[in-house]
């Protein structure tokens, strides 16, 4: 029987934790059900790898973390990893639940990033809940923050990555056809020295991550999900217009928001121009017909007629 093409989907952190909400595991499950049943029906169609961001999870383990002193804080590397637990298993439940007859696969996964990546002296990637401008003066004077869209939020080093360490793995259980929970929040970041991989202090960008895992997968298509129903153009503003399907290159040479829709624009033409698949960026909820053109953004990796 010929296999189902590949589809790797990059689910966003604020996709399961809405700006605002509060971060709180419920929350966090319910959102998680929608989550679920669009990738199950996704499913239908596709080998799917699933990867998922975790900042607003990653930023309040860092809060927990620093209010217990009686021991140093546990590096973000390791914050990371337990987020990828944390978020996994509560994907991979809902995901049997939907999918009973399926196997849902959860897998550790490591990045390798350069230690020179000059991301380390500028911090860009947002983590943690959204705070009001009066609630600045509160938060700890060694944070860098910065602004995201009415709110304000903890920023950190996010280097980019080279290699997900752990594809061969993700690619032998595709080949199972398990659906494939991986690289969450970005991957682990880690560097390696004399031959040796050891845990850096930074959060991976997912939707990089996602784009080049699907790259070394050989993924016919990439699906970034967010909380935006699409990408536009002058957002924000009385002009702003929602781009439906568009050329790599002709996108590319637009101009977002670096926090945040720039690292999704930037990997849906990466993945588009270096493998000549279909990529997509869209709301959740409308995850089943952002590929069919019905809903969201499609990038193409020839010019449109």
């Amino acid at each position: 029987m010929k296999q189902k093409p590949i589809l790797v989907v990059a689910l966003g952190g604020n996709a399961l934790l809405k700006r605002g909400q509060p971060l709180e595991a419920e929350l966090q499950q319910q959102n998680i059900e929608l989550a679920a049943l669009q990738l199950a029906a996704l499913s239908e169609a596709w080998r799917i790898v699933l990867v998922h961001g975790n900042g607003p999870q990653v930023g309040l383990l860092a809060l927990q973390n620093e209010a217990y002193t009686a021991t140093r804080p546990y590096p973000l590397d390791i914050l990371v990893a337990e987020t990828q637990g944390m978020i996994g298993y509560l994907l991979q439940q809902a995901l049997q639940n939907r999918l009973p007859h399926r196997s849902i696969a959860c897998l550790l996964t490591q990045v390798l990033t350069d230690s020179n990546d000059p991301a380390y002296h500028s911090p860009s990637k947002y983590i943690g809940p959204s705070y009001q401008q009066a609630d600045l003066a509160r938060l700890d004077p060694s944070w860098q923050i910065k602004p995201d869209g009415h709110y304000f939020r903890r920023v950190v080093a996010s280097p980019l990555p080279k290699k997900i360490i752990d594809a061969p793995a993700i690619a032998d259980l595709l080949v199972r056809d398990h659906l494939v929970i991986c690289c969450g929040g970005g991957g682990v970041p880690v560097i390696e020295q004399d031959g040796k991989r050891q845990g850096t202090p930074a959060v991976i960008d997912k939707d990089l991550a996602a784009a080049m895992l699907a790259e070394q997968l050989e993924a016919d298509a990439l699906l970034i999900l967010t909380d935006a129903k699409a990408v536009y153009t002058d957002w924000n503003t009385p002009q702003q217009r929602a781009i439906t399907d568009i050329h790599s290159r002709e996108l590319a040479a637009l101009s977002f928001d670096k926090g945040s829709m720039g690292p999704k624009v930037r990997a849906c033409c990466d993945f588009v121009d270096k493998t000549q698949g279909l990529a997509g960026i869209g709301a959740l909820d409308d995850a089943l017909d952002i590929l069919t053109g019905k809903q969201g953004t499609r990038i193409h990796p020839h010019a449109l007629l």
